[in-house]
């Protein structure tokens, strides 16, 4: 069901943005907005770059996983708050909203998945650093 969620509201995130504006009206909203965008893209990248290089066993502490598990949904989320911001949308932060909670579902199932793969390492692992940021 959570996997489902994610889905759709990943889909309607990625759908809703070109049914709404940016003004570019140099608001307060607008330097946040852009500022958390390109924030979450710069995370985005630097995730992808360091999940693409995992140790040999196939577990990744490197780079940004040093910090936190789930970097990879961490600059999703903050680039659509980003999104959020730009376009001034209740309803696209409420799709956001969703998206998250179906996220956290998801990455408690991959825990677990990492827990029964790696054992032991993935635990210690789990004890010395952050879920999220």
């Amino acid at each position: 069901m959570a996997y489902t969620i994610y889905q759709l509201s990943n889909l309607a995130l990625f759908i809703t943005p070109f049914l709404l504006e940016i003004k570019f009206d140099w608001s307060v909203f607008f330097y946040v907005g852009m500022t958390i965008y390109l924030l979450g893209l710069a995370l985005c990248a630097i995730s992808m770059r360091d999940f693409a290089r995992p140790y040999a066993n196939g577990m990744n502490t490197k780079g940004l996983y040093r910090y936190f598990h789930n970097p990879m949904y961490v600059a999703y989320f903050v680039c659509f708050l980003g999104i959020a911001f730009l376009t001034k949308s209740m309803i696209f932060f409420l799709i956001l909203v969703i998206f998250q909670t179906a996220a956290h579902w998801i990455i408690l199932s991959e825990e677990r998945w990492c827990l029964e793969k790696f054992g032991k390492s993935y635990q210690d692992y789990q004890d010395r650093v952050r879920r999220y940021i």
